[in-house]
């Protein structure tokens, strides 16, 4: 009988320590076990389950870097359009007094202007080229610096310098033809951007984009050359940063002796005008474009968050355990353990004797 008890006793706290064991692990880690196959049958689910959470998670990584780039180019778009709006609202005004004073302050203004121009379009996030397409490890303007002094400024100034011979038809048409210039040497765009130019539309590097979703892409990207969503209108190259670019180049060659010339002068002061008109227009549907965008993709990683969380819940129904119903049970195993190592104590004292009193 004794050893029948002591038996019954052995297995129980075998069974006990086996389970304090499993209520300790699972206490410390969270897990209901470290093998997948202890789950069945959820273990398919569970795949499933992981599978389409980490899909997501690597879409939300994406999104996360996709976001913050528009942000750095919604802020380069925004200082850009305000460039444009101030020369045209502010700066060209004052010429009309033909003041050549307030012309040469305004000229050193347009240099300056350029300068900052080229570092926009050259931002950079996380170490790439936001305006650059695929070609993220150069800037679209290899020398902002020289922006103001190189080879198309140059060629404005030509075209600006025949202003009262050629007439402000005339320089205009120049000025617009020397802005959408593609050739080597003359364009301040990199080889990349002016390989694209050349190409037929059908043919060019699609804008960049996010995968949003299976299948899903959502376009973000801008070329520093070229418009992306606007269409530009009026006194025009087609493309805003090229119209920018021409008309503080326009505006930084004028002479002061020109100002005599007064049909011609303020001819070329109103092209001027429209031209920077034309500029923040296109500028201000492009960053409302980008704005839009950035709002369907902030919406976009919501709505997969959420998925996400819902996709974890589940996932931790299956794999891991209520840790204060599991604590509850630890030590209630622990109580019984300690019981049980208590019994077989008592048991092995027991003599012959005292077992038949």
């Amino acid at each position: 009988m004794s050893l029948e008890i002591t038996g019954r006793l052995a297995a129980e706290t075998a069974r006990l320590r086996t389970q304090m064991e499993i209520l300790t692990r699972q206490t410390a880690s969270g897990q209901r076990s470290s093998r997948l196959g202890d789950l069945a049958p959820d273990v398919p689910r569970a795949v499933s389950l992981r599978a389409q959470s980490g899909r997501l998670d690597a879409y939300d990584r994406v999104l996360t870097q996709s976001i913050g780039r528009t942000e750095v180019m919604q802020a380069s778009l925004s200082r850009l359009t305000e460039i444009a709006r101030d020369f045209r609202s502010t700066a060209l005004p004052r010429l009309y007094t033909r003041d050549p004073v307030a012309l040469e302050a305004l000229k050193v203004q347009a240099r300056t202007a350029l300068t900052e121009m080229g570092h926009l379009l050259n931002v950079r996030h996380a170490g790439e080229y936001l305006f650059s397409g695929s070609d993220i490890g150069r800037p679209p303007i290899p020398d902002p610096e020289g922006l103001a002094t190189g080879q198309m400024a140059q060629d404005v100034a030509t075209a600006v310098a025949t202003l009262g011979a050629a007439g402000a038809a005339s320089v205009l048409n120049d000025t617009r033809t020397a802005a959408q210039s593609n050739v080597a040497g003359v364009s301040p765009f990199s080889d990349f951007l002016q390989d694209e130019a050349a190409l037929a539309p059908a043919d060019q590097e699609p804008r960049r984009a996010a995968p949003a979703a299976d299948g899903q892409f959502v376009a973000y990207g801008i070329f520093a050359d070229r418009n992306a969503v606007s269409v530009s209108s009026g006194e025009t190259t087609g493309s805003w940063a090229r119209d920018l670019m021409r008309n503080l180049m326009s505006l930084a060659a004028l002479d002061p002796a020109q100002m005599d010339d007064l049909p011609n002068y303020t001819d070329l002061l109103a092209g001027l005008r429209d031209g920077f008109a034309a500029a923040e227009q296109a500028l201000t549907e492009e960053a409302g474009g980008l704005g839009q965008v950035t709002a369907r993709l902030e919406d976009t990683q919501r709505r997969q968050r959420a998925t996400m969380d819902l996709l974890r819940s589940q996932i931790a129904d299956i794999e891991e355990v209520d840790l204060a119903s599991t604590l509850e049970r630890l030590q209630a195993t622990r109580t019984s353990l300690e019981a049980s190592y208590r019994a077989i104590g008592s048991l092995s004292e027991l003599t012959l004797a005292r077992f038949l009193r």
